[in-house]
């Protein structure tokens, strides 16, 4: 519980210099402001509109676009007016990051603080101090810190200069972060003011994100409804949107590593819907040679900040993340955003995507889709009670929308919320770059128009599809719409273009014909224009959606043909090779991997690299005459090959296998391993065996030295063995070596094995 403090001497002070407000932001030279406290000559768009709205003691409601400069909005009149000002914001990172900023104006520390779980008894002393005796001019808070009790008397004891509700979309069930507590701040406000008898503080809500219903939202729970809008752009033109099929995680984990490699030493953030995937694609970038980290809620809370941290440095190029970071990050070089999965809406994909680019410079924003997702999304949501199902339901069909659509990219976005963008290319898109061919659908629209007013406009576009396809539903039929005349109308349409149905009445909605009700279960309703184009009709032109295969989750990619006389070659070579190092040749390369080589033709060490089975150590210990003779080989038969890049792999169930190679490292015995995984011993050893025969080394020796476990003997006879045999047949080996089982200890194939583990990633990674 914080100090109790007279609140009355603050009180009096506040109504002495409230007065004041209105006749200072005629007073105050804002420019020199700014160029005094951030050193910038001229404000960007409203900034400064919004400031003097602010400062004259006015609510105000600020949509603007990440790197629009929202901070400033507030950060700037809290410098200059009297008070403190208290910013709710939703994340501790985000706080630390702004108050860190903030701090560096002066070389007087404490300018700006933070208040929140973090802190301890001494830390929140520190803050209350320097709050009660003026030096604190914004005071960054959770708003489960606003909202508690025993909070009030603090919160009450000084005056406030206004309250800024940062990632004020959280507030509404419509936004893609929605925070139950943010429903709170109002009546907190109002208790504040209560106790301190004046009349409410000024309130300034600012988001990135927001369409009609969540702006609605927020100025009605914040009461602020008096709220004069300043409404930026939402198009960043320098920002690239591009959407590609994920055919399976391997592909996808490929084609980033491969993107990364073309873009070297830029930072990026890659967005995955689980902590899972975060972790395993973050530690597969690592061991491709790039600075990367993960980054969610499940991580101890300073490695976190230490993450984020490193990546303000540039200590960390690439940050892996769920949603969960980068709210508010100020990072103005991000250069690229990845959605390895589609996300749950277009608020959330808009917002994260805008931190790419925030300095004006280039910003690649690329998603991965597969209807599988889609799928999955859904399937989140069926614990979900009805109306959080519905929403989310609404918002998935409006990201399926974008993703599928074959309309420019920007085109799509600006029209979710609710901002025209009149170009009909803007270069700057996938879909743009690559333009389909449009087909005339006047008479297809017409169809739709007349369906969606002979239902009352009361139904959403798959019941539209399915009526004018003529598919008598249960939900037709049941409706009665069946006996309709304008039930069936696109039969025939539909039997020369089953596909053209979706386009059409998205493309529909960006030209104004019709409107979806997306706050009431995405309901079709016709505008004046689409009753005008029924009266009326005029050409209309649309292009059809991308095809997106419904792929399976683990799908490979396909090969080229074996070039046999190539194999041939190189396991003549492997025989020479194994002979000079007087080793069997299945040590030097194993046939999958010789087989791998006589179909991408590597002629590098790099890309020998890509090989199945050939490590780093590896490629470098034997692999230069193997790329020498490919490369002879391509020369000498004007064989025409793709370039590869190098992109080393993890093993499959990878997590499973990183938390072995670490507990290895660790040198924790491997019957504790095993238990620790939930499985038998031989599991383990089967575990250990994919991880060597993928190139990795790994170093078992301190458990095959345990004199009680195996016989020294035992292991020198074994590894003998594998050293001078052509084989690397267990069952052979047990019988040349005579091992027998141990009583109570490891069988004759266990000691076998592991000694083969041993023998390989030695000798052969």
């Amino acid at each position: 519980m914080v100090e109790t403090v007279d609140a009355a001497l603050c009180i009096s002070h506040y109504e002495k210099e409230s007065s004041k407000e209105h006749a200072m932001t005629k007073e105050v030279d804002l420019t020199q402001a700014l160029k005094k406290y951030f050193g910038f000559d001229h404000f960007k768009g409203d900034q400064e509109a919004i400031i003097r709205n602010l400062m004259a003691g006015n609510n105000t409601f600020v949509l603007m676009p990440t790197g629009g400069g929202k901070s400033l909005c507030y950060q700037l009149p809290s410098l200059i007016m009297d008070g403190t000002a208290i910013v709710v914001s939703p994340l501790i990172a985000l706080m630390k990051n702004q108050v860190d900023v903030i701090n560096g104006l002066t070389e007087e520390d404490g300018l700006a603080h933070f208040l929140n779980s973090s802190l301890n008894r001494a830390a929140i002393n520190r803050v209350m101090d320097d709050v009660h005796s003026g030096l604190t001019k914004l005071l960054y808070v959770a708003p489960e810190s606003l909202n508690k009790e025993e909070n009030l008397e603090f919160f009450s004891s000084f005056h406030i200069s206004f309250y800024a509700i940062d990632e004020a979309h959280c507030i509404s069930e419509w936004g893609h972060d929605f925070r139950p507590e943010y429903r709170n701040i109002r009546p907190t406000i109002n208790r504040i003011a209560e106790i301190q008898h004046v009349a409410s503080v000024p309130v300034i809500a600012l988001t990135a994100t927001a369409t009609d219903k969540v702006r609605s939202d927020i100025k009605k729970s914040l009461g602020i409804l008096d709220a004069e809008e300043f409404r930026s752009s939402f198009n960043r033109s320098n920002l690239y949107y591009e959407v590609r099929q994920k055919i399976s995680e391997e592909d996808t984990d490929s084609q980033i590593i491969r993107f990364i490699k073309q873009h070297p030493g830029k930072s990026g953030i890659i967005y995955c819907l689980s902590r899972k995937k975060v972790e395993e694609l973050a530690k597969k970038l690592q061991i491709n040679g790039f600075k990367a980290a993960p980054y969610h809620a499940g991580l101890d809370s300073e490695l976190r900040t230490k993450t984020q941290d490193d990546f303000l440095k540039e200590e960390i190029d690439i940050i892996v993340a769920t949603i969960a970071f980068g709210m508010g990050i100020d990072k103005p070089d991000v250069r690229f955003v990845i959605h390895y999965d589609i996300p749950k809406s277009l608020e959330g994909y808009y917002q994260e995507t805008g931190r790419a680019g925030r300095d004006g410079g280039e910003g690649i924003c690329i998603a991965f889709y597969s209807p599988k997702d889609l799928k999955k999304l859904e399937k989140f949501m069926e614990n979900k009670d009805v109306n959080e199902k519905e929403i989310g339901y609404q918002l998935l069909q409006e990201t399926k929308a974008y993703a599928e659509s074959s309309v420019c990219r920007r085109k799509m976005l600006l029209h979710y919320f609710g901002e025209e963008y009149q170009q009909d290319n803007c270069g700057n898109c996938d879909n743009c770059l690559h333009p389909q061919k449009q087909f005339e659908a006047t008479d297809a629209l017409l169809i739709v128009l007349n369906a969606i007013k002979a239902v009352k406009e009361n139904f959403d576009q798959a019941y539209i599809t399915d009526f004018v396809k003529g598919r008598a539903t249960d939900n037709i039929v049941r409706h009665g719409h069946n006996k309709l005349p304008e039930f069936g109308t696109g039969a025939k349409l539909n039997e020369e273009d089953s596909t053209i149905w979706n386009p059409v009445i998205r493309q529909a909605m960006i030209s104004h014909y019709i409107r979806k009700d997306v706050e009431n279960f995405g309901l079709l309703k016709l505008t004046p224009e689409g009753r005008m184009f029924i009266k009326s009709p005029k050409p209309f032109f649309a292009v059809h959606d991308r095809e997106y295969d419904d792929v399976e989750e683990n799908a490979e990619g396909g090969v080229s043909a074996l070039d046999q006389e190539l194999l041939g070659l190189l396991k003549g070579l492997r025989k020479d090779v194994a002979r000079r190092h007087n080793l069997p040749p299945y040590v030097i390369f194993q046939d999958i991997s010789l087989s791998q080589m006589a179909t991408s033709y590597p002629v590098s060490l790099e890309e020998l690299q890509q090989i199945q089975g050939v490590g780093q150590g590896k490629a470098h210990k034997y692999g230069k005459p193997f790329v020498d003779l490919i490369k002879k080989y391509c020369r000498d038969n004007d064989i025409q090959r793709v370039d590869m890049m190098r992109v080393i792999s993890l093993p499959k169930k990878s997590m499973k296998k990183l938390k072995i190679i670490e507990l290895i490292d660790r040198r924790v015995p491997l019957d504790e391993i095993a238990s620790m995984q939930g499985g038998g011993f031989d599991d383990l050893i089967d575990d250990i065996e994919s991880i060597v025969n993928s190139g990795m080394k790994v170093d078992i020796s301190y458990y095959l030295d345990d004199e009680d476990l195996i016989d020294p003997d035992e292991v020198d006879d074994i590894y003998d063995y594998f050293r001078n045999s052509d084989s690397d047949d267990v069952n052979t080996a047990i019988d040349e070596c005579e091992i027998y089982d141990d009583d109570g200890g490891l069988t004759a194939e266990e000691k076998v094995r592991l000694v083969l583990i041993k023998f390989l990633s030695e000798q052969a990674n």
